[in-house]
C-alpha cells in the first residue's frame, strides 16, 4: 500500500533493536484518515472471507481494525490487557509478550463475545515476532472459532511472526512488509 509505505518513510524512524517508530500516526497519535485507508483495504482484501467478528488486541490494534470493522459491518472485539471489575470471569486468556514494552500481559476476551459460528479476522498493528497474534490464535482455538485470516498494518518480513502465520495455513495480508532495516532507512519487501 503506497500511502502507508511512502508514510513510514517519511514520519518512521528505525530505533536500535530493529523497532520502527510510528507513533506520530499509527500506535500513539492516530491519523484518523489513513486509518480510515487501512480499514477500507483490509475490508478489500478480506470482503470475500465471509468475516462475522474482528479481533485485536489493545490498544495500538484498536484504530485500525475498527475501520475495518465499519467497513466490513461486523463488531470488533478488542482483547484487554488489564485486569478489570467489570471483566473478571467467564474468559478466554493467554499469555502475550510484548518486545517493545519487554512485558507479558495475560489477555482477556468475554466468552459471550465469541459464538462457535464465528469467522473472525485478526487485525493488528505490527506483526514481528507474532506474540499478540499468537496470543489471539490460542484464545480463538480455545473457543473453537475458525480463523478466516490476519491483517497487519506494517510486517517485519524478517522476523518469524510471518512464517508463523503462513505456516498455520492462515491468509497474512500485511499492508506495509519491510524487508529490513538498513542505514537507519526501511526497506519494504517487494512481492
Amino acid at each position: 500500500m503506497k500511502i502507508l509505505e511512502d508514510r513510514i518513510r517519511q514520519d518512521g524512524t528505525v530505533l536500535t533493536g530493529n523497532v520502527l517508530k510510528v507513533d506520530n500516526f499509527l500506535n500513539h497519535q492516530v491519523d484518523p484518515q489513513l486509518m480510515n485507508e487501512l480499514g477500507q483495504e483490509f475490508a478489500r482484501r478480506f470482503q470475500d472471507a465471509h468475516i462475522t467478528k474482528i479481533l485485536t488486541v489493545e490498544s495500538s490494534g484498536i484504530a485500525p481494525a475498527v475501520m475495518a470493522g465499519l467497513r466490513l459491518n461486523v463488531p470488533v472485539i478488542f482483547a484487554r490487557k488489564h485486569k478489570s471489575l467489570t471483566l473478571t470471569d467467564n474468559l478466554y486468556t493467554a499469555k502475550v509478550y510484548s518486545y517493545t514494552k519487554q512485558v507479558t500481559n495475560e489477555i482477556s476476551i468475554d466468552r459471550r463475545f465469541l459464538a462457535a459460528d464465528d469467522r473472525v479476522l485478526i487485525i493488528d498493528d505490527f506483526l514481528a515476532n507474532g506474540q499478540a497474534v499468537q496470543g489471539l490464535l490460542d484464545i480463538a482455538k480455545t473457543a473453537q472459532i475458525t480463523v478466516a485470516g490476519v491483517g497487519v498494518v506494517i510486517e517485519k518480513r524478517f522476523q518469524k511472526g510471518h512464517q508463523m502465520v503462513t505456516d498455520a495455513g492462515i491468509q497474512l495480508e500485511a499492508l506495509a512488509s519491510i524487508a529490513s532495516f538498513e542505514a537507519g532507512q526501511v526497506i519494504f519487501a517487494q512481492d
